[in-house]
C-alpha cells in the first residue's frame, strides 16, 4: 500500500520516503468455478476476449448513430462532467503553486516614511527633529528542506490531481452508461408499447367476434366479459409503459445537459442496436490501474500517506537561510551614495520543543486518515470485482434468457402461420388466428426485455472494465502500459 518505510518514526528519523502504489491483487479469475460462457445463438452470441482492447468511445460498438450522438452531447454539455474537469484545472493550478516552495523566495520593497526620534532616547540628545527616511531593498529566503516536509506537501497535492483526474473520468464514464442505458430502455419501451398496442387491437377484434356470436346464440355471453376482462388487463399495460417512455426521455434531456420541456424526444428504434459479440475482459491485476474509482481510491490513499511524512516533519527542526540588501537614506539623491548601501545574510533553526501533544497528535490522526483510506480502497477493490462478477454472469444468463425467448418468437410465429393456414383451410376459426396473434405479440415483448437487459449488461460490463480511457488518444504512454501491464488471462 501507499505505506510509510518503518512508519518514519518522530524521534529524529526524518520525515518518510516516498510511499509505493498498492501491489496488484493475486487472484487470477473474477468468478468462482469455471469462467461463464455466454450463448451461442446467430444473432446473440458473445464472447469473453482477454486479448480484445475496450476503446474509449465503447458506446459505437452498438452501431447506433443516435446513440453516439447522444453521447456526444452529454459529454459536451453535462454540468457534472464540466464540473469534475474544473476541479481538475484547479487541483492541477494548486500543485503548481505548491511546487513554488522549491525555489528561493525573492521579494523587493520601497518604504518612505517621516519620523520625529525621541528626545530622550537620542543619545546625546543628536539628531533631534524630524527627518525622512528612504529604503530600497531587496530580500531572498530559502526553507532547507532537510527532512522532506515540503516534498511531502508537494507529493499530496499531486495525489489530489491524480484524485480529481479519476473523478473527471469516473464522471464521463457514469454520464455515458447511463444515457447509454436509458437508450436503450427507451427504445425497448417504444417497441413494447407497439408490440402492446397490437396485442389490444388483437382482443379487441376477439372481444368483438365473441360479442357477435353472444348476439347469435352461439356462445356465452360470460366468453364475453372474459375477453374484455383481459383486454382491460393488457390496456392498463400501456399508461405504465408511457410513464416509464416519458421518464426515460425527461432523463436523456437532463443527461444531455437541457431541461425536459426544451428539448426534443429522442428517437431510437430497437432494431437499429447491434450487440457487440466480442467482449474485452481484462486481467484482474490490470483492473486496478483501469477502473477510475479504484484510481481514485488509490490517489486519496497516496496523499493520506504523504500527509503522515507532512506531520512527522513537524516535529523536526526547520531551517531557512535568508538575506537581504538595499539602499537606505534621509534623502532620495542619496540613496545612490555609497554610504546608503545596507545588507544582511543569516539562517534560522527552528525545533518544535512544546505544544501540549498537538504535533503528536496530529500525527497520530494522520496515521489513522491512512488507515481509514486504506480500508476504503481495500473495498473499492471488492466492490469493483464484486461487479465484473455480477455482469458477467448476468451476460451469461442474459443470453440463456434471450435464447428461450428467441425460441419463444420462434415457435408463436410458426403457430400463428399454421394456424393462419388452418383458417384458410376450414380448419380453424378467426378467433383461434387472433388467439395466434396475441401469443406471437406477447413472445415479442419477452424478445424485447429479454434483449435490452443483454444490451445494458453489455454497457455494465464496459464500465465495471473502466470505460477504456487508457486505450484513448489523451492517455500518456505511462497509463497505457500501467492500465494494460499484467497480462494474466482471468
Amino acid at each position: 500500500m501507499w505505506v510509510v518505510a518503518g512508519g518514519g518514526g518522530g524521534g529524529g528519523a526524518g520525515a518518510p520516503p516516498p510511499a509505493r502504489p498498492p501491489a496488484a491483487p493475486t487472484v487470477t479469475k473474477y468468478t468462482s468455478g469455471d469462467g461463464p460462457e455466454t450463448g451461442a445463438t446467430d444473432s446473440t452470441s458473445q464472447r469473453f476476449s482477454p486479448d480484445a482492447n475496450l476503446p474509449p468511445d465503447w458506446w459505437r460498438l452498438f452501431a447506433s448513430p443516435s446513440l453516439n450522438d447522444a453521447v456526444r452531447q452529454g459529454l459536451e454539455a453535462s454540468p457534472t462532467v464540466a464540473a469534475a474537469e474544473a476541479n481538475l484545472r484547479g487541483a492541477q493550478d494548486e500543485l503548481r503553486a505548491g511546487q513554488g516552495v522549491f525555489y528561493p523566495q525573492v521579494s523587493a520593497g520601497i518604504d518612505a516614511t517621516r519620523e520625529r526620534p525621541s528626545r530622550n532616547a537620542t543619545p546625546a540628545r543628536l539628531n533631534e527633529g524630524v527627518f525622512n527616511l528612504f529604503t530600497a531593498s531587496a530580500t531572498i529566503s530559502y526553507v532547507l528542506d532537510i527532512f522532506g516536509g515540503e516534498r511531502r506537501s508537494v507529493e499530496a497535492l499531486a495525489a489530489s490531481v491524480d484524485y480529481q483526474r479519476n473523478v473527471a473520468r469516473a464522471a464521463s464514464l457514469t454520464l455515458a452508461s447511463n444515457v447509454a442505458n436509458t437508450m436503450i430502455a427507451s427504445a425497448a419501451y417504444e417497441a413494447e408499447i407497439e408490440a402492446t398496442n397490437e396485442i389490444v387491437a388483437t382482443e379487441k377484434e376477439q372481444v368483438r367476434l365473441a360479442e357477435v356470436q353472444a348476439k347469435a346464440g352461439t356462445a356465452n355471453y360470460a366468453g364475453v366479459l372474459s375477453l374484455q376482462t383481459q383486454l382491460d388487463a393488457t390496456q392498463a399495460q400501456l399508461p405504465a409503459l408511457r410513464q416509464k417512455l416519458s421518464q426515460s426521455q425527461n432523463l436523456l434531456a437532463v443527461l444531455r445537459g437541457s431541461f425536459p420541456a426544451e428539448a426534443p424526444p429522442v428517437h431510437l428504434e430497437f432494431a437499429e442496436l447491434t450487440l457487440p459479440h466480442t467482449l474485452p475482459l481484462s486481467a484482474p491485476s490490470a483492473l486496478v490501474r483501469q477502473r477510475p474509482d479504484i484510481l481514485e481510491a488509490e490517489a486519496a490513499l497516496h496523499a493520506a500517506s504523504a500527509e503522515i511524512g507532512v506531520a512527522t516533519a513537524a516535529m523536526l527542526p526547520s531551517i531557512t537561510l535568508d538575506g537581504s540588501f538595499g539602499l537606505s537614506d534621509t534623502s532620495t539623491r542619496g540613496l545612490l551614495a555609497s554610504g546608503s548601501r545596507v545588507w544582511g545574510i543569516g539562517a534560522g533553526l527552528t525545533q518544535p520543543i512544546f505544544r501540549g501533544g498537538t504535533l503528536l497528535s496530529e500525527r497520530d490522526a494522520a496515521i489513522n486518515a491512512y488507515k481509514a483510506s486504506s480500508a476504503n480502497y481495500r473495498q473499492t477493490v471488492l466492490v469493483a470485482f464484486e461487479q465484473v462478477a455480477d455482469t458477467m454472469r448476468g451476460l451469461e444468463h442474459d443470453a440463456e434468457t434471450v435464447e428461450i425467448s428467441d425460441r419463444g418468437v420462434h415457435t408463436a410465429s410458426r403457430a400463428q402461420s399454421l394456424t393462419q393456414a388452418n383458417y384458410k383451410a376450414g380448419l380453424a376459426t378467426w378467433s383461434d388466428v387472433l388467439v395466434a396473434n396475441a401469443q406471437y405479440h406477447q413472445a415479442r415483448i419477452a424478445n424485447i426485455e429479454a434483449r435490452a437487459a443483454q444490451y445494458q449488461d453489455t454497457v455494465a460490463l464496459y464500465a465495471a472494465l473502466g470505460g477504456g480511457w487508457w486505450n484513448g488518444a489523451g492517455a500518456s504512454a505511462t497509463a497505457r502500459q500501467s492500465a494494460a501491464a499484467a497480462t494474466t488471462s482471468p
